[in-house]
């Protein structure tokens, strides 16, 4: 009989997550039943918004209880299907969480073709990280030819998507990052404009001269001190898309915004961002980013570690900026 091994959430964490606050379990692979299909995961995706699921702090969505498995997205191959749309041997993504193998309705599952791009791709700038930046881009930050946009994380899944559509759009891209190997990634090899290395220091004065005509569009996945900044910088009617504040993630206590003024004085507009609010677009989405892929315009980096048993660590590395680009666990 297949072995199925899983991670479970053992404890909740308190500040930094830690090794221990996980569980590896092992358990017979499950049997799908009408309407289900059996995926083998291939890949799976480790992403920050992780670390708010390990909390029973009201969210977006529900936390993850004690002894669930842990929440995340796979890419993986149909071993035994039950429903009439899929067939053995179909790339799909699915909510499989971290494991080996999942059973789930059909209609939980998205199809890939694998054959246009890497599977691995799919959970990445072709996947939920890439719609991310593309929504929050369009319709949040709506920039304009000859705009100035900046992003934090920007050599992350999300943060060097978006320098490559602004680009792609016609606008400036300024990223900020951690370290001058992330920051020369972001300009030599994605096309940023700018990088601005946080960790560097002097970065109001690093970032106001990247960027000499102001911020028109901020896209926000860091928060606490970097916003700050960024606030003082941001432009009259200047657009703000939260997407993430991974600097609060394991803190004891939130960071308070000081310069909360700058967007009375200038008017911006801020609004939060949650990818799933654009569900019924994602076909536009995922269209726009493999036309960009397939026309050389958008790249991707990924961070892999080998097997299920490293997913904890991969996350732990994660929150604490380690990874590069996109962070993926191969796991067959």
């Amino acid at each position: 009989m297949t072995a199925n091994r899983a991670w479970t959430l053992a404890s909740y964490p308190s500040g930094w997550v830690t090794e221990e606050n996980f569980k590896l379990i092992e358990s017979p692979a499950p049997s799908p039943g009408d309407g289900e299909v059996l995926v083998k995961n291939l890949w799976l995706s480790l992403d920050p918004y992780m670390r708010g699921r390990l909390s029973q702090q009201k969210s977006y969505v529900k936390g993850i209880e004690i002894g669930d498995v842990m929440t995340g997205e796979t890419a993986g191959e149909v071993v035994e299907s039950k429903h009439p749309g899929f067939k053995p041997g179909d790339k799909v993504t699915a909510p499989s969480g971290w494991q080996l193998y999942c059973c789930l309705k059909g209609d939980l599952l998205t199809k890939v073709d694998a054959s246009k791009a890497p599977l691995s791709y799919f959970l990445g700038c072709l996947g939920m990280p890439g719609r991310t930046a593309y929504f929050g881009m369009k319709d949040i930050c709506a920039p304009k030819p000859g705009e100035t946009v900046v992003v934090s994380a920007a050599s992350g899944a999300v943060g060097s998507v978006v320098g490559q559509l602004a680009k792609a759009w016609g606008c400036r891209a300024v990223g900020i990052a951690g370290g001058k190997v992330k920051c020369d990634y972001v300009v030599k090899d994605l096309g940023f404009d700018a990088c601005v290395d946080y960790k560097a220091g002097n970065l109001f004065e690093n970032l106001k001269a990247a960027c000499p005509k102001g911020v028109d569009a901020y896209f926000e996945n860091v928060g606490g001190e970097i916003l700050d900044t960024v606030l003082r910088l941001m432009n009259f009617k200047s657009r703000i898309a939260v997407c993430g504040l991974i600097s609060d993630y394991n803190a004891t206590e939130s960071y308070g915004v000081k310069m909360f003024r700058a967007i009375l004085v200038n008017r911006i507009k801020v609004q939060g961002l949650i990818v799933f609010d654009w569900l019924e677009r994602y076909a536009e989405g995922n269209k726009a980013l493999l036309d960009l892929v397939a026309a050389g315009k958008l790249k991707t980096r990924e961070s892999v570690l080998d097997g299920i048993e490293q997913a904890p660590r991969g996350l732990i590395g994660l929150l604490k900026g380690e990874n590069f680009g996109k962070q993926l666990v191969k796991l067959a």
